[in-house]
């Protein structure tokens, strides 16, 4: 939203303008929006709002793919080498190994999906069985994003080459046509208003399940009350759930306007968040559902792979650890934004 702001003004005063815009009143009205989306009771009412995020996604995701690949045939391709920035000339040896352990808490972290897999599992019929549903499902789903990932890694590296920006299109890696990169970083606002729904519903539900079995006859927690709501019917609102869920937005939304970093903290959820839920987890049952005989062949190497994913979140882990505390040294909130 900064980014469509800081967009026109670019469009309006040139591109050496620094056009500073604060992130903290596009903030709180994001956390607003997510109050009441949060308020739609479970994950199976959510359908509607995870299609439209999907949608965004594959617009803004085409869009930067598209610019990348004319600003290529315009400007021609960067130069380009298979280790990426140069030491002694675009950052210290120390930064390069640092970023690229944050680079790969991000890739985790955009494969960290397992959080969300059951619950939408669990919102399938019966018929075809859910489990061969869900199975065809992430293969498309896994494939499709990774061509996308890839196509938008590349052709973003081939256009800027060792300058590349950590988002080519909230980073200003483009400027024109201004409309279209308003369109684009629209669509991924948009996006990550439902994809803030998706992530949370689970947990929604978690606290939301445990607290009527350990309150059962708490009326705060369990009772409901029906309000008619025009062109939609009665809505059921829950007080317990109504200060939960608003309470929780409001936290993240402070945490995210005192630590607005945001490849930095998705580098560390996605390290801290990748080996349990999407690799320890779900192979740990696989042997123990399909009863796979100890130290033998396909044993061994599940395991290999389990300890390499360690390592790997390891030092994801570290990196992004590292990348913050660089972030909140080096971090100046701005102002107001002034268009001179």
């Amino acid at each position: 939203m900064v980014a469509v702001k800081r967009s026109n003004c670019f469009h309006r005063h040139g591109h050496h303008v620094k056009c500073y815009t604060s992130n903290n009143p596009l903030m709180i009205i994001f956390a607003c929006i997510q109050i009441v989306l949060s308020q739609i009771p479970n994950f199976h009412k959510l359908s509607w709002l995870s299609i439209l995020a999907a949608v965004m996604s594959f617009a803004y995701s085409s869009i930067g793919i598209g610019l990348s690949i004319a600003k290529v045939i315009g400007d021609g391709p960067h130069a380009t080498t298979l280790t990426g920035t140069t030491v002694g000339v675009d950052v210290s040896a120390s930064e390069k190994v640092w970023r690229a352990f944050q680079a790969i808490g991000d890739v985790a972290f955009a494969y960290a999906f397992s959080t969300v897999l059951v619950e939408i599992q669990d919102t399938l019929k019966s018929s075809p069985p859910e489990n061969k549903s869900m199975k065809r499902a992430t293969a498309v789903g896994v494939t499709t994003t990774t061509l996308f990932y890839i196509m938008c890694g590349v052709m973003g590296y081939l256009a800027f080459g060792n300058d590349a920006p950590g988002n080519f299109l909230t980073g200003f890696g483009f400027y024109e046509p201004f409309w279209l990169v308003d369109f684009a970083n629209a669509c991924i606002a948009v996006h990550l208003i439902g994809a803030y729904q998706v992530f949370c519903q689970p947990i929604f539900g978690f606290v939301e399940k445990w607290c009527n079995k350990r309150w059962p006859e708490n009326k705060f927690i369990t009772s409901e009350h029906g309000i008619n709501v025009p062109c939609y019917g009665v809505y059921h609102v829950n007080s317990f759930r109504l200060v939960w869920r608003t309470a929780y937005v409001i936290v993240s939304a402070v945490l995210a306007m005192i630590f607005p970093f945001f490849n930095d903290f998705v580098g560390l959820i996605g390290a801290a968040s990748f080996w349990p839920l999407t690799v320890y987890f779900p192979v740990e049952m696989y042997i123990a559902r399909t009863k796979i005989r100890r130290f033998s062949f396909t044993w061994v190497w599940l395991k290999i792979l389990i300890w390499s994913c360690f390592i790997v979140s390891l030092v994801a882990l570290v990196g992004s650890v590292q990348g913050l505390i660089q972030s909140l040294k080096t971090y100046k909130p701005f102002q107001a934004v002034q268009e001179e």
